[in-house]
């Protein structure tokens, strides 16, 4: 399946996926910026996630490339995340393929105003993450922690927006570490999330490969760029976009 697209709208798409990628890295709410875009580019709905899916996993290793620095001493805690995560975004993938379309157009507008309400509470959720003592432990991850990103892997799979904000407040309640640190385990296990289900969308799914070509070439970008300058940006102009854009498309998705 392919939509036809002007000049300007593949450089829009180019461009809104540069940002994706780089907001994924810094906060994790990138899918509100391409999912919209999409969307109100004509991309059907179903379309867009799947092929937004697939199209953000280079941006999300990219990303997590980036933070390898933060990474290191975490394995035990990352193979118990990592695998929950890979769980929960196939079981998700499935979901969104078993389940009527009708059903994600229908639910969709829902989550996105709910993934709108964690990007704007998330910094509240940074700032308590930060006070909290480092004991520098390094073990295997509580039990309802596990759970909580298996849980969350679902909703990544099936539709992903703010996945990473959902991620670093349940590492943030459980986990007294860096809060770069975190970041970083949250990159790692998002990128797994989307590329579990980016390959049974791949398999199964038929996604827009236009779309897929152009959001993972501005992903990949987007994700060095907010590796390595994501600090210096304003996080409240980043969040006002992201709540503009995804106002718009809930509207335009409740117009049809």
């Amino acid at each position: 399946m392919s939509t036809s697209l002007s000049v300007l709208e593949q450089v829009l798409v180019l461009v809104a996926g540069i940002g994706a990628g780089a907001i994924n890295t810094i906060v994790g709410s990138g899918t509100l910026i391409t999912f919209p875009v999409l969307v109100l580019l004509g991309v059907p709905p179903l379309t867009a996630n799947v092929s937004n899916t697939i199209g953000l996993v280079p941006g999300a290793v990219s990303g997590t490339a980036g933070y390898r620095r933060e990474l290191r001493g975490q394995a035990t805690r990352l193979w118990w995340l990592g695998s929950a995560g890979l769980a929960g975004g196939l079981t998700g993938a499935i979901a969104l393929l078993v389940l009527p379309s009708a059903a994600f157009d229908a639910i969709v507008p829902v989550l996105i105003v709910l993934a709108l309400v964690a990007v704007l509470v998330q910094p509240r959720v940074a700032a308590r993450v930060a006070a909290r003592p480092r004991t520098g432990v390094v073990g295997p991850p509580r039990w309802w922690l596990v759970l909580g990103v298996y849980l969350t892997g679902i909703y990544g799979g099936y539709f992903g927006a703010a996945q990473g904000v959902l991620l670093l407040a349940l590492l943030g309640m459980a986990i007294p570490e860096d809060l770069q640190r975190l970041n970083g385990t949250k990159n790692l296990v998002a990128a797994l999330v989307n590329g579990i289900a980016a390959v049974l969308f791949v398999v199964v799914a038929e996604p827009d490969w236009q779309v897929v070509v152009l959001v993972a070439v501005g992903s990949t970008i987007g994700g060095q760029v907010g590796a390595r300058v994501g600090r210096r940006l304003s996080p409240t102009v980043l969040r006002a976009v992201i709540v503009v854009v995804g106002l718009v498309a809930v509207v335009r998705l409740l117009t049809g």
